[in-house]
């Protein structure tokens, strides 16, 4: 029986030992999404999980864990084997943002996580509704200004992009703008509609169904470029605003450790990926950039937001209820 077990134990070290010797990936791959299914971020984690597995050979699981604004998720990963077979899909300028207004943060965005690939931009747009008399970026700051105190702007909630997005807009612009908080951006939507709201800063995906019934009028890009979903519209810089850029960017992320030949395997595999044609349009139907680039590109931009983020809500004493 000794001998038994001790042939079973002998074989089992071999098996795990071949396992561990097989070059990566050997077998299927979990992909952790931190918010429910059915938003943009659950949509864009199920495309590179497609993505991903039709060029590693191996199935890409999503595993959808939202709860805690993303932190369950993020803890999750960090708390995973750094071997590449746990990976996660997350917007990540809300990871650069969350130490600046969460109390207790269990992880450091910049220390805990591995940046893989940029998977896409969903960039802001400047939008003023249809009853505005503003006609460009211009005349928009020309009227706040001589409307002190009475140009409302509605956001997603305190510490959100919108809400971020705009504080910005309004230190670059000189003007002082009132924020409305409302509970996602769905619910601001109505009173923008109905010229209640002045101004809002939200990505091309949200604004693309009031964009074609001419509802509300773009002004400006938040984004270095124009957006390949909005070409007609100049970006900020364009319209008279250098500086002033919003995008909710989502990226792929590995725990910390994971060792820097699989970081970039996977970087390769869904760069591969995102040049091709048919995701990036698939991409841009969603109101989405495709992304892409280093994972050093990917890491220097998740600290730049943390950088100017941590500036304007600390300026702007931001902080949540």
């Amino acid at each position: 029986m000794r001998l038994a077990r001790l042939a079973f134990a002998l074989v089992l070290t071999i098996i795990v030992a071949d396992a561990a010797a097989q070059p990566y990936p050997a077998r299927g791959i979990r992909l952790i999404v931190d918010t429910s299914p059915g938003g943009l971020t659950d949509l864009l984690a199920r495309l590179t999980a497609e993505a991903l597995a039709a060029r590693m050979g191996q199935p890409v699981v999503v595993e959808n864990k939202p709860g805690a604004s993303g932190n369950v998720a993020a803890d999750l990963l960090i708390r995973s084997p750094a071997d590449g077979y746990t990976l996660m899909v997350a917007a990540a300028g809300n990871l650069a943002v969350k130490p600046f207004l969460e109390r207790s943060v269990p992880f450091d965005p910049l220390l805990d996580l591995a940046a893989v690939i940029n998977v896409a931009d969903a960039a802001h747009i400047f939008v003023v509704p249809a009853s505005m008399e503003a006609k460009d970026l211009a005349q928009f700051i020309e009227y706040a200004k001589a409307h002190p105190g009475k140009v409302y702007y509605g956001s997603a909630g305190i510490g959100s992009p919108p809400h971020l997005s705009l504080e910005l807009f309004g230190r670059l612009a000189g003007v002082k703008l009132m924020h409305v908080p409302y509970k996602g951006i769905g619910n601001a939507l109505p009173d923008m509609l109905a010229g209640r709201l002045q101004a809002m800063s939200i990505s091309l995906g949200s604004a693309l169904p009031y964009l074609k019934t001419g509802q509300i009028r773009p002004l400006a890009a938040a984004a270095k470029e124009r957006l390949a979903g909005l070409p007609e519209v100049p970006t900020s810089a364009q319209a008279g605003l250098a500086g002033w850029e919003m995008s909710a960017w989502f990226a792929v992320f590995a725990p910390k450790g994971t060792p820097a030949n699989v970081i970039r395997l996977v970087n390769q595999r869904l760069q591969a990926a995102l040049d091709d044609p048919k995701l990036r349009q698939r991409l841009l139907d969603l109101g989405a950039e495709p992304g892409g680039g280093s994972p050093e590109s990917a890491a220097e931009r998740l600290r730049a937001d943390h950088r100017l983020w941590g500036q304007v809500i600390r300026d702007a004493a931001i902080k949540l209820e």
